[in-house]
């Protein structure tokens, strides 16, 4: 009895004694400027924006997306096709975040994600260029923080956009573009096209001869035959998701109206373009991607990188016209260390 009560008493005094003190709540880890969008007014849509562009032939929307916050470094990414989609772009995902660039996608008018009006008169450069202008408004890029990203077409209306409105940019990319659709022409007529399986470039040049661009054997000859090994150097099983999803969305009306019916050379609306002598005029810091395998000569585009007066060249050795897949890793460090260089003053 003795036993329990004194047992008792010790139990009630240890309930009484004063605890020791609790340790603070650890305070929550800060976060990153990069991902606060404290203000930002695409919070609610997850940095979509429809933003609204006047035409000649009325108003549309396109759509845009942004991601990362920084307020030095903001890249706008112009896609390729002309009328593929921002989708293949999405690479930058596993890049540009650590990197703390803050960067946007956007569907040109006439791409899936955009309205796609049938009016054909709106598909031309200068009406590209002043769309890309409203978009710039529209986001608040300025001289301060805007950089343009260009691939393929979209390199082509990047130039014409720098040509027009440079004093608007920070920097420039070129990203698998020549300068020049009559020597782009000559390249594939004269190194690529000989490299290919002759009966194949036959059977292709018949179907485009009779303008049966739509008849599935003539992208089942291109693709194991020429984009397996210029567009993007993985079996055409392995491309990747966000690839097949572009090119799925391809709104090929506007694509062979500009382009033609393949990458194997340009016939359409663009056949003609050549900005070559007017590269000295870009004054802005650029930085010209090429790649060894890719539809576009390498050597020409290291050759745009000396001719504007602050280039740089980024080689992809293993690439070919999509290097931000077969050599993603170069491409996404080269981009990102000339962002960088750039905005540190060291280009």
């Amino acid at each position: 009895m003795t036993r329990l009560v004194l047992a008792a008493c010790l139990l009630a005094a240890a309930a009484c004694a004063p605890s020791t003190p609790a340790s603070p709540p650890a305070a929550p880890a800060q976060t990153s400027a990069y991902l606060d969008n404290t203000g930002r007014a695409d919070v609610l849509s997850g940095g979509v924006r429809m933003i609204p562009i006047h035409t000649p032939k009325g108003d549309f929307r396109v759509w845009t997306k942004r991601v990362g916050n920084n307020p030095r470094i903001k890249v706008l990414l112009l896609h390729g096709g002309p009328a593929a989609t921002h989708e293949y772009f999405e690479a930058a995902d596993s890049y540009f975040p650590q990197a703390e660039v803050e960067y946007y996608y956007y569907d040109q008018l006439g791409s899936a994600y955009s309205d796609q009006p049938k009016d054909l008169s709106l598909w031309d450069l200068p009406r590209f260029v002043d769309e890309v202008e409203q978009v710039r408004t529209a986001l608040g890029l300025t001289k301060d923080n805007f950089f343009l990203m260009g691939h393929s077409w979209g390199g082509i209306l990047a130039m014409e956009y720098a040509l027009a409105h440079q004093a608007n940019l920070k920097g420039l990319i070129i990203s698998n573009m020549m300068a020049s659709i009559p020597a782009y022409n000559d390249y594939a007529t004269a190194v690529l096209m000989p490299a290919m399986d002759q009966a194949v470039l036959t059977q292709v040049k018949a179907f485009e001869a009779k303008k049966q661009y739509e008849d599935p054997k003539y992208m089942e000859l291109l693709i194991p035959n020429f984009y397996v090994h210029h567009i993007l150097r993985l079996p055409a099983e392995q491309w990747p998701d966000p690839v097949m999803r572009a090119f799925n969305k391809l709104n090929r009306e506007i694509y062979v109206l500009m382009q033609g019916p393949s990458e194997m050379g340009a016939s359409g609306r663009l056949e003609k373009w050549d900005r070559t002598a007017d590269l000295k005029d870009i004054t802005v810091p650029t930085l010209v991607v090429g790649a060894r395998h890719d539809t576009m000569d390498p050597k020409h585009m290291e050759m745009m990188s000396k001719a504007v007066a602050k280039g740089r060249y980024l080689y992809c050795p293993n690439g070919s016209h999509m290097a931000m897949y077969d050599d993603q890793a170069t491409y996404f460090n080269g981009v990102t260390s000339f962002l960088k260089d750039v905005d540190a003053g060291r280009f």
